[in-house]
């Protein structure tokens, strides 16, 4: 069954905000915004919970740099031991290179496929746009129907906070 949206579109960035930040007082859950660029308080007025993307993204940085550090010491030390110069065999300042590649190409490489996993962008995914060039000049707060009361209820609630231009979608 396809879920069913209602979308108010504004074409002011501090309305969007204060019409967002009185749906999230209203009540409404799930909400979520469309803006042509980022607006700064836009997570706040909406409720959206903090994203455990750069969480994943440290934990990857930590676990690369660890690798990297175990797979410079192994190669110099145990796999082709050789003494330059009386250096230690396990010489890790000369690593450091090493381990800040490895951790933030492994880093990057988590941060990717998460984004990609989040936005839901997989290979031969066809997006569906609810307006046409709609980040060109506008935002749009949009409220799913689903758990949020009728369509009465989201169409009245933007009419009363100065939203004229409101249509319902299917995605």
């Amino acid at each position: 069954m396809p879920n069913k949206i209602i979308a108010g579109f504004i074409d002011d960035p501090e309305q969007f905000l204060e019409v967002g930040s009185k749906a999230k007082e209203h009540g409404f859950k799930d909400l979520d915004g469309v803006m042509p660029y980022p607006v700064h308080g836009f997570e706040e007025a909406l409720g959206l919970k903090k994203s455990w993307v750069p969480a994943a993204a440290k934990t990857m940085l930590v676990i690369g740099a660890g690798l990297g550090l175990l797979f410079a010491g192994w190669t110099s030390a145990v796999d082709w031991p050789i003494n330059v110069g009386g250096k230690p065999l396990f010489s890790w300042q000369a690593f450091i290179p090493i381990v800040f590649e490895c951790g933030v190409l492994l880093a990057g490489i988590t941060t990717f496929i998460t984004l990609f996993h989040l936005g839901r962008l997989y290979p031969a995914k066809d997006p569906k746009m609810i307006r046409e060039r709609l980040t060109d000049n506008q935002f749009a707060l949009v409220i799913p129907i689903k758990d949020n009361g009728n369509r009465e209820d989201i169409m009245e609630f933007f009419k009363k906070n100065g939203v004229d231009d409101v249509d319902e979608f299917e995605i």
